[in-house]
């Protein structure tokens, strides 16, 4: 059977194995924190995006859960500038034209800043003038940036994103670093 990783990426790893930049100091990679062998990411999140990332030892898997035509949700925390309103939050939900297309129809709601979320190193900026708040947002596709791209297009530009879930597989209480892995069937 295959075996999954649940890893909560910390904000600045690569999600990948080794950093193929060309820059001067190495990057932060996933061989940072997970030594087993054998797997490979599920999908990707950018390197300035933190939490859900999935690993498996499997490629089936691996397409099932990363290949766009099974439209698996994702679901997101993001911190953004300003105070979406109504009309924000119904284009976020009827789906918008990016430079690539126009996106998927995603579920986008206000919630309270979450009372359980660890601080991020370094911290977000902060800006007195403009007042941030946080929307959740779950899309079923995975665009580059996407959740980034479509929150600045309504007016919003993220500042803080966390992705809580994919599919059925969520974070749960998984600190920066953490992994944990278990054993699945094939959906």
């Amino acid at each position: 059977m295959p075996r999954l990783i649940l890893f909560n990426k910390p904000f600045g790893v690569l999600s990948q194995f080794t950093d193929q930049g060309s820059g001067a100091s190495p990057r932060a990679t996933l061989s940072d924190f997970i030594t087993e062998k054998g797997v490979y990411p599920a999908g990707r999140l950018d390197r300035d995006s933190e939490g859900l990332l999935l690993l498996t030892d499997d490629g089936k898997l691996q397409g099932q859960i990363s290949h766009p035509r099974h439209k698996l949700p994702k679901t997101y925390l993001a911190q953004v500038e300003g105070r979406p309103d109504a009309t924000a939050l119904e284009a976020l939900r009827a789906g918008l034209r990016l430079k690539d297309g126009l996106t998927r129809p995603a579920r986008a709601r206000r919630v309270p800043e979450p009372a359980w979320l660890w601080p991020r190193t370094p911290p977000i900026r902060v800006r007195a003038a403009i007042p941030d708040s946080w929307i959740e947002l779950t899309i079923t596709e995975g665009r580059n940036r996407q959740v980034r791209r479509m929150t600045a297009a309504v007016g919003h530009p993220t500042l803080r994103l966390i992705r809580l879930r994919i599919g059925d597989w969520h974070l749960g209480t998984l600190a920066p670093g953490a992994l944990r892995a278990i054993t699945v069937r094939h959906p």
